[in-house]
């Protein structure tokens, strides 16, 4: 016994049952009632009309999972050291006190900024020692160019 399939909604039509619609260009559409063979002529599609196979498998309708549902995995999180700290360190860090982490930072910023002072005045000793010595003349400016050998800007002309 052949089972064929409705072109329109998907049911099975049996032996003897249904009807057959033979287009122009000898395609063949079979129809197990006038109401799909209806929708199918007026050119409606199946995936719209919610009675269909095709509409209830988009729409996940009646479809019983026979397989497990998938698991979802949950991340493992791994401690892991960082270049230059081990893990020990990072443990040691993570267990201290709030208070005692704020003092830490503190002094660490403390030392950060007395850091860039110092940076800071002998840059101003450097620009200070250049500029006592361009009052004096002897340091000219020279542009790149000049310093690598090229022929001095001729002075500008007026008339």
């Amino acid at each position: 016994m052949k089972v064929e399939q409705d072109s329109f909604s998907g049911r099975k039509i049996y032996p003897s049952k249904g009807k057959l619609f033979v287009r122009g260009d000898s395609k063949i559409f079979r129809f197990v009632n006038g109401k799909s063979e209806s929708l199918f002529l007026q050119r409606k599609n199946p995936r719209r009309i919610a009675w269909t196979v095709l509409f209830r498998r988009q729409h996940k309708k009646g479809v019983h999972e026979e397989t497990a549902k998938k698991r979802t995995r949950r991340t493992v999180k791994a401690q892991r050291p960082i270049v230059g700290l081990s893990l020990d360190v990072i443990k040691e860090k993570r267990s201290l006190r709030p208070e005692a982490r704020q003092a830490v930072r503190a002094a660490a910023i403390k030392e950060g900024k007395e850091k860039k002072a110092a940076a800071e005045s002998v840059k101003k000793a450097a620009k200070a020692k250049n500029a006592a010595g361009a009052a004096r003349g002897q340091a000219q400016k020279v542009s790149k160019q000049g310093a690598k050998g090229a022929a001095p800007k001729a002075a500008p002309k007026t008339r």
